[in-house]
């Protein structure tokens, strides 16, 4: 059985939270989450919230980003 690849975000060891979130929104990150809510074994409400977190200039067309 084969290793899967692995993803490291980092050059070294050496890195700060800073950097971790700088290269996150530099990259994009997609966060999801299900809820759901329920009395007595009867599911009643269904909740799924998706965020993307990511630099604005990933998601503004180029003119868009810089006008400001």
């Amino acid at each position: 059985m084969t290793e899967p690849e692995r993803f490291e975000l980092f050059d070294s060891s050496q890195t700060s939270l800073l950097d971790l979130v700088d290269n996150l929104l530099n990259q994009g990150v997609v966060i999801t989450g299900d809820l759901v809510l329920g009395l007595a074994g009867v599911d009643l409400i269904y909740l799924r919230v998706s965020a993307l977190l990511c630099a604005a200039d990933r998601v503004l067309p180029l003119g868009k980003a810089n006008s400001d």
